[in-house]
This record gives C-alpha cells, sequence and structure tokens, in this order.
C-alpha cells in the first residue's frame, strides 16, 4: 500500500509539473496604479489565468512611456496604449498591434454650483487641460469647438498640468473648469463636480457612430503570431474580469488601493464609468470609428502630434486567425 502511495504522489507531482509547463507565459508590463493592474488583479485573484491555461508575468512599471520602452525592447509581450502611439509605430516601420481596452472618456469637469454649461461659457475662465499640448482629448476638444466658432486657446485661459495636480486646483478654485482623464473626473464627482462637457459627445459629433476605444492592449505581431491562441485566451479572461469590476461592487474595496480611491460613494462612481467604458462593438466598427477620429486628430495635431503617420492603417487592429 505504501508503495502504491508513493507511486500517486509521485504521478500528482508529474502531472501538476506537466500543467505547469504547458501554461503559456505572457509578460503584461503595467502600472501600479493603471487599469490594466485592476484587471490583471482581478484576474489572479480569481484564478481566471489559471483556468485558462495562462502563466502571467507582471511587471509594474512607473509610467506608460515605460510600459512602450519594455514593449519594443522585447522585455513585455502586452501593454496597453493609446491607438495614436500605435499608429505612430506602424508609420516607422514597426509592427505593434492594437486591441480595444476601453472607451472610457473623462469630461470638462466643473463645480456643481457654477454656471459653466456649454463650450461659449468657458470664455475668459480659466481651464485646465490634463495631458498637455498633444493630449487626445484636447484636440478633439479643439476639433468640435472650430464648429462652433470658438477657439479655446485662444478664448479661454487654457493651463496644462499633471491629472492630479489639476483635480486639486480645480477643488481649491484655482480653475473654473478642468478637462480631465475619466478616471480623474470619477473622483471629481465624488468630491461635488459635475459634467459639463462629455468628450463622448464631443466624439459622436465629430463623426463616431458609437463609443470608440482610444486606449487599447498593444502587442508585436512577431509574439502575435506565435501566441495567437494565449492572446485570445487572455482577451477572453480580461473580459471577464471586466464583467466582474462592472457587476460586483465589493470587489472595487480590494484595489482600492490601486485606484487611490477609499470613500465607498467615490469607487461607486468609478465603478460605473469604468463598466460603461467596457468595449462591447463588432471590431470593424471600433476601427472604422477610431480611424475617422485619428483624422480629426491629425488635422488638429499635425507632424507634432501624428509623425510619420497620416493615417491608421489598415492592419494596425489585431483579428484572431482560424485556430488559434
Amino acid at each position: 500500500m505504501a508503495k502504491k502511495l508513493r507511486w500517486l504522489a509521485l504521478a500528482a507531482i508529474c502531472l501538476t509539473s506537466s500543467l505547469a509547463q504547458a501554461a503559456d507565459r505572457v509578460r503584461i508590463a503595467t502600472q501600479k496604479t493603471g487599469t490594466l493592474a485592476w484587471e490583471v488583479e482581478i484576474i489572479r485573484s480569481r484564478g481566471l489565468d489559471r483556468a485558462a491555461g495562462l502563466d502571467l508575468a507582471v511587471t509594474e512599471l512607473a509610467s506608460p512611456e515605460a510600459g512602450k520602452i519594455a514593449l519594443k525592447g522585447g522585455s513585455a509581450d502586452l501593454i496597453v496604449a493609446d491607438v495614436m502611439w500605435v499608429a505612430r509605430e506602424r508609420a516607422i516601420g514597426g509592427s505593434t498591434l492594437y486591441h480595444p481596452f476601453t472607451s472610457a472618456l473623462g469630461a470638462i469637469m466643473v463645480p456643481e454650483a457654477s454656471k459653466i454649461a456649454t463650450l461659449a461659457d468657458l470664455r475668459g475662465r480659466k481651464l485646465g487641460v490634463a495631458g498637455g499640448a498633444l493630449d487626445k482629448s484636447w484636440l478633439l476638444l479643439q476639433a468640435w469647438a472650430r464648429k462652433q466658432g470658438f477657439d479655446p486657446k485662444k478664448d479661454a485661459q487654457v493651463n496644462f498640468g499633471a491629472p492630479p495636480l489639476l483635480a486639486v486646483k480645480a477643488e481649491q478654485g484655482e480653475l473654473d473648469a478642468v478637462l480631465n482623464y475619466w478616471n480623474i473626473c470619477a473622483e471629481l464627482e465624488g468630491r461635488g463636480f459635475r459634467r459639463a462637457i462629455e468628450m463622448s459627445a464631443v466624439e459622436h459629433d465629430l463623426g463616431a457612430r458609437g463609443p470608440v476605444a482610444m486606449v487599447g492592449y498593444a502587442f508585436e505581431q512577431a509574439f502575435a503570431d506565435k501566441n495567437g491562441g494565449a492572446l485570445k485566451r487572455y482577451f477572453d479572461i480580461a473580459a471577464k474580469a471586466k464583467g466582474i469590476l462592472a457587476s460586483e461592487p465589493d470587489e472595487w474595496k480590494k484595489i482600492s488601493a490601486r485606484t487611490g480611491v477609499a470613500d465607498p460613494a467615490t469607487l461607486d462612481i468609478l465603478r460605473k464609468r469604468f463598466a460603461a467604458g467596457i468595449p462591447r462593438r463588432a471590431l470593424d466598427d471600433e476601427e472604422a470609428d477610431a480611424r475617422a477620429l485619428y483624422r480629426v486628430l491629425v488635422d488638429v495635431g499635425g507632424a507634432e502630434f501624428a509623425g510619420p503617420a497620416r493615417d491608421l492603417d489598415a492592419g494596425a487592429y489585431w483579428r484572431p486567425r482560424a485556430g488559434d
């Protein structure tokens, strides 16, 4: 009996080792507090990676730029970046591919009691803009303003700055309005601010037929060619993780340290905004709208924004092959 038990134990060890070896490794670079990190934490805590036969090796980096360097340098397989960066990489001879991650967008936020409700109301007002002069939301806002005969660069007092700093300045009354990232906007909502101008409405007025995931997963063609099945399984479990975050408020308590938000009411606002940004459209529709908005961005931002990428080429969006 003892000999039989030893053989059974040995068989179990061999089986465990075989399963571990069979897991496909995907190296992910993310920011510790970034939304990709939220997703990965849920995947791991629910064991979705193991169930999908994936071995996720996660490296937490200080900035999105560090992630891009890791991807291009070969130390990461998967990051999150905007579609404009992918377009530029492909325009200079790269083979980076793209897959939708989120369509969540910011807004122009104002205090609840503010009388600002339209673009014209920003005339002469102090407007904070996150992300710098080439931020996509700022460029889209300028394109939209042109249609209304308004130039925010001239007609408003524009102040660029880091997203958290601008939020603080808005709360302190140093800014009349702030165009900020979606998660910071959600935090401001929890602090008594309202959304005066929705960037989703701006996108729609500029030609988008639905919500557009201008932020997505980025990875190299060579990795996709060799690991198409692993990529597809990752995107499948990522969709499950997003669904969990969208529908289970208690999960947000577990990732509150990553979000930087502890207040339950604000966490719930963050959850709802996150859920609204989950991509649900057909890939062809996503790509068509992204291409249309990209042309708008190039028209406003010019070569400084786009480099040689005057258009979003047709091969940028990854589509799994039969058998992946």
